[in-house]
């Protein structure tokens, strides 16, 4: 993940002293570490880290003792001055972070990834064909922790340059900042100064000549004091270069001469080569990271040691890594410290359910081997437990999970295309995905993955390209499969991923055909050169008068036009399998996406499949909605960033095409679940106008046993809270809904004319919230049903008092007897839980008995018919008789 934090320019931009580089025709500098660092507290916290074992905790010192470098007053303030600003901003978090909490800090939830050292011959050996199974460490290579990187080699020799690499997601930035942070807490006492440089900021086009001196005061002004030290520290001074493969470094000496004064200006590069040449300061210590395909680009004799970030290789350290994230204090409240209606045990249940499901060894174990994707886990879960961002959405979350891991990165420095990592990921690893889901597989071969990436390479440059994003980021895509019946295969890393690669295929435009891209140039060729072609034509028509040249004016404005219309037929195309993936009447009585989305990472709770059993058949209710999603204004600015524009007219023509199909088909009568995969879809989409046009025909609400959490409660609220035609009738029975939840609905249920309830968990504290609704000057509710929720007898008996009161005049059931008469249906009632009590759940039963002979004590009470009171009374007795037979209280 990357360190930029995506902050506003003016939040940082008032403390800059100067650019980096002398002001130019170069534009506006990226974030990172441009800003020179300043300090705006006298007092910076400083917190105990947890880390697992092998971090750096072991050996720690005061942060106010600098050792003998560093004894001068002056000079300890300066670098004091300088640890707490270089804390302060590499503290700070990206945006999409701060959705865990307004304190949460990388301090107290960070688990080191496993580093095994490597040897140049493993480095310069040829590659073999690149493969996708996880690099563990061979017996005879042993791990690293962080403050063994600078031990003496095997051989006893000192080491002065660390090289770490990994591929995307392992967790390289994260790792190098955390190892600033231990130092600039005093916790990496080896060195009495660390400097971090960021090789995009030194990669920015247009640099100047600078020194080495410059280079660090510019970005670091209180060091300013200590610049004459430095060359003295020896290797107690430690270089941090992030980030090495953006960097064109060249080695040869009539490329890049000998340059040995900090003092005296050279090119950006001059100066880093130097230092890895240990021509400059050097004694000095340097730790690179890069990505695996840009290692060879320092020579091995200027390397003392080679680290493999392999990530999350053990469970254990996975288990670890959701602990500590979900037991931070944060995670427990919103952004604004409000409580995410998800109460502690309900937290530990779901770490427990993850910890179990890793523990089996499924194929979320091979996902969280990146430490990236355990981040998206977090997140994801999160959004569906504890959502607190106004208009987050899922589509948000993988789109800003890629900005974290790509932002804007190019493939390779020096291919002189500059052509995006993630606009080249779309491309290929979006065509995998979408053939998958048109076929409807999830497992591909070895073949299916190669015939995906070599399509259309030709050059030696294209297979150059493929290279580089085979090494460095396809293992960021697919893994291997660990389902038994499956080895061999290949599936995305997680499954949503491969829904949402195949949607940004589609809005992109990517999905055309080899004449469709000829014919699109070719049009576009026309319509640059139609208006000069057709003014040269008017006048020659005019001194000649040949009938054929009108005709020629005539065609090169149809062209372009029919093309249009071309086009137009395809994105059609195109919306009608959205819309049929949506509405698939085999996946009619499914989960809804939601739950399927949770299921996909918690596990499926139960017996598993047979071996012989045929499998069901791939369900992607996740590619309409990714679709919608990317469409939205917000998700489209982000893609930009990652160098996936998507064109406004091509969004709005996806949309207009999309709402034409939607029309069609949106107007059958769908499930519960169908229908709520219908309201998520509008929300993904984040356009009132487009949702509430389309959804201004809905009449009936009916989500009657879809389980109703805190997130499906805002979709719904979001999506047709701001309507303002009347609802017939909103059903939500058997929805497990919540006081909380009954809040958050309150918009939609005020247009509701019968509302259903039953069957909830809406307990005595909710009574105020009905009451509340029904009093409301806009209520429409003429009809409340509330067959089984834990009502007191005094909240039911105020709620019968509103009969008649409210604006709309509204008939309160509150008790399961209440308005009927007790017949003899309720024998065939009883007698049918009679019969089914081995099979059912006796506890569920149970409470259901309790709460069923609590209405008829209420209800016999209330009545002063006899008559009823004697029916009331049978029928309590044999509900006793069953309450117990299992063994519940009978009163």
């Amino acid at each position: 993940m990357q360190w930029r934090s995506h902050l506003p320019w003016t939040s940082w931009g008032r403390n800059l002293r100067g650019p980096f580089w002398p002001t130019g025709n170069h534009g506006r500098f990226l974030l990172h570490w441009n800003q020179p660092l300043e300090v705006r507290c006298s007092d910076f916290p400083f917190r105990a880290f947890i880390r697992n074992q092998g971090s750096s905790v072991g050996g720690s010192s005061p942060p106010g003792r600098h050792g003998q470098l560093f004894r001068s007053i002056p000079a300890m303030e300066s670098v004091h001055r300088y640890r707490r600003s270089l804390a302060e901003w590499f503290i700070r978090l990206p945006r999409e972070e701060r959705q865990f909490g307004p304190t949460f800090s990388l301090d107290t939830a960070h688990v080191d990834p496993v580093i095994r050292e490597s040897t140049p011959d493993e480095l310069l050996r040829p590659p073999a064909e690149p493969t996708l199974e996880h690099p563990l460490p061979p017996k005879e290579l042993r791990t690293l922790a962080l403050p063994q990187l600078f031990d003496p080699d095997a051989c006893g020799r000192h080491v002065q340059t660390v090289v770490l690499y990994g591929t995307v997601g392992t967790g390289k930035s994260t790792l190098v900042r955390k190892m600033v942070l231990d130092w600039c807490h005093g916790r990496l006492p080896s060195f009495e100064m660390v400097i971090p440089f960021s090789c995009e900021d030194l990669s920015a086009p247009g640099p100047t000549p600078i020194s080495l001196y410059q280079m660090v005061t510019r970005r670091y002004p209180h060091l300013k004091e200590v610049l004459p030290l430095l060359g003295n520290a020896g290797p107690r001074l430690l270089f941090v270069l992030h980030g090495m493969e953006r960097l064109n470094l060249d080695f040869r000496m009539e490329s890049t001469g000998l340059h040995g004064d900090p003092e005296v200006s050279a090119m950006p590069t001059t100066i880093i080569v130097n230092l890895l040449r240990k021509f400059m300061l050097p004694e000095a210590s340097i730790l690179v990271t890069t990505r695996a395909s840009a290692v060879g680009r320092i020579p091995s004799k200027y390397v003392g040691r080679y680290g493999e970030i392999c990530g999350f290789s053990d469970t254990n350290l996975q288990k670890l890594y959701f602990q500590l994230r979900f037991n931070q204090p944060d995670c427990r409240h919103n952004a604004n410290g409000v409580g995410t209606h998800v109460t502690p045990a309900q937290w530990d249940n779901l770490i427990e359910m993850l910890s179990r499901n890793l523990e089996g060894h499924h194929q979320i174990a091979a996902a969280c081997f990146l430490p990236s994707y355990c981040w998206l886990v977090c997140a994801t879960l999160y959004f569906l437990h504890a959502p607190t961002l106004a208009g987050q959405t899922l589509t948000g979350i993988y789109t800003s999970f890629l900005r974290l891991n790509f932002s804007g990165e190019i493939l390779d420095s020096t291919d002189p295309s500059r052509t995006s990592l993630m606009a080249y990921a779309a491309r290929t690893m979006g065509k995998l995905a979408y053939e998958g889901v048109a076929s409807r597989k999830t497992y591909f071969s070895e073949k299916d993955v190669q015939e995906c990436l070599e399509s259309g390479v030709k050059t030696e440059e294209e297979f150059q390209l493929l290279h580089v994003f085979r090494r460095d980021a396809l293992r960021f895509f697919l893994a291997p499969c660990v389902e038994s019946g499956k080895q061999g295969t290949f599936v995305f890393t997680v499954p949503a991923m491969q829904e949402y690669l195949a949607a940004l295929y589609i809005v992109l435009g990517e999905h055309k055909t080899a004449w469709q891209r000829v014919g699109k140039e070719a049009a576009e060729l026309v319509g640059r050169v139609g208006e000069d072609v057709s003014l040269v034509l008017s006048v020659v028509a005019k001194l000649l008068p040949l009938r054929v040249l009108p005709l020629l004016f005539n065609l090169l404005k149809v062209v372009p036009r029919v093309f249009g219309r071309w086009a137009g037929k395809s994105r059609e195309a195109v919306a009608q399998a959205m819309v049929l993936e949506m509405f698939r009447e085999e996946d009619y009585y499914n989960d809804d996406v939601l739950d399927q989305l949770g299921a996909s990472i918690l596990g499926v709770e139960g017996p598993r499949r047979h071996p012989d059993e045929p499998p069901d058949d791939e369900v992607f209710e996740l590619f309409p909605m990714f679709m919608g999603g990317l469409l939205s204004s917000r998700n489209r600015v982000v893609l930009a960033q990652l160098g996936c524009p998507i064109k406004n007219m091509d969004a709005l023509e996806n949309a207009q095409a999309i709402k034409k199909k939607l029309v069609k088909l949106g107007r059958q009568g769908l499930p519960p679940s169908e229908l709520l995969d219908h309201l998520f879809f509008h929300y993904e989409f984040q356009n009132q106008h487009f949702s509430a046009e389309l959804l201004s025909s809905l009449r009936q609400l009916n989500l009657a046993s879809v389980r109703m959490t805190p997130l499906k409660c805002s979709v719904v609220a979001s999506v047709l809270g701001s309507g303002t035609h009347t609802l017939d009738e909103v059903n939500l029975a058997s929805c497990q809904l919540d006081p909380a939840g009954l809040r958050t609905l309150m918009p939609v249920f005020l247009r509701a004319r019968k509302l259903g309830l039953q069957l909830n968990s809406l307990g005595p504290e909710a009574c105020k919230d009905i009451r509340d609704l029904l009093l409301h000057d806009q209520c429409q509710v003429t009809t409340l049903r509330l067959y089984f929720n834990e009502l007191s007898p005094e909240g039911r008996k105020k709620l019968r008092e509103l009969e008649g009161a409210t604006a709309g005049g509204a008939r309160v059931a509150a008790s399961l007897t209440e308005g009927t008469a007790v017949s003899e249906h309720w024998s065939v009632i009883l007698g049918e839980i009679q019969r089914n009590l081995n099979s059912w759940e006796r506890g569920r039963v149970q409470r259901h008995l309790t709460m069923l002979l609590r209405d008829l004590e209420d209800s016999r009470s209330a009545t002063l018919n006899p008559w009823r009171k004697a029916q009331l009374l049978r029928v309590e007795g044999e509900v006793k008789s069953l309450l117990e037979g299992l063994g519940g209280p009978v009163s």
